[in-house]
């Protein structure tokens, strides 16, 4: 049973990876909330250490081996605790699990059955499955520090930036986040730390 590989990207496809060993290649399918993370994780030289979940695939009385991959341990228990809803099975999971680990357990612990049913391949009735299976019972997973992408790390630390500044000038911390999560509120798409202090300057102005 093949529990961790290690290995240089060949080739990455939209839900796989192609790791090189050292002159043997193994293809690793790879779950979209994961997948959205690998980048951070490589190596200098383009490698990449993965947990994976090893099973085989009954296809045409042929068994082939599959392995999916995960950047930590956490990501892979979800993937089992998944799976052990009825008719959801490794290759479902791996098709499903297409959004960030936190948000598909806080949909499971509310009962959104809606924000499931959105997940590929998951219709009313697994949803409902997924829900009286799984609820209550995976509030670790809603604890995930998930992928940020790119353009909402900027937002973030546009936030911090500003916030360090409203410190500097003696504003009370638990103030200066208040007017900024007051503008983001209303203005989204705010690009560079100077825009977002002249608009709370401006509401500020106002109030």
């Amino acid at each position: 049973m093949i529990s961790r590989i290690t290995g240089r990207v060949t080739e990455k496809g939209s839900n796989y990876l192609v790791l090189d060993l050292g002159g043997l290649s193994y293809e690793v399918f790879i779950p979209a909330c994961v997948m959205s993370g690998l980048d951070t994780s490589l190596s200098p030289d383009g490698k990449i250490s993965l947990l994976t979940y090893h099973y085989y695939q009954v296809d045409q009385a042929k068994n082939i081996p599959i392995l999916i991959g995960f950047l930590n341990k956490v990501e892979k228990d979800f993937f089992e605790i998944f799976i052990t809803v009825s008719g959801i099975g490794p290759r479902a999971a791996l098709k499903a699990l297409n959004k960030p680990i936190s948000l598909i357990a806080k949909a499971i612990d509310e009962g959104d059955l809606v924000s499931l049913k959105s997940l590929p391949g998951i219709g009313e009735q697994r949803a409902k499955e997924i829900v009286a299976k799984l609820q209550n019972k995976v509030g670790k997973f809603g604890l995930m520090q998930d992928y940020i992408p790119e353009e909402k790390a900027a937002a973030k630390n546009i936030s911090e930036e500003a916030l360090d500044v409203l410190l500097q000038l003696e504003y009370k911390r638990n103030e200066a986040l208040g007017m900024i999560k007051k503008v983001l509120k209303i203005n989204s798409q705010v690009n560079t730390t100077e825009e977002l202090l002249n608009l709370v300057y401006k509401q500020k102005r106002g109030t």
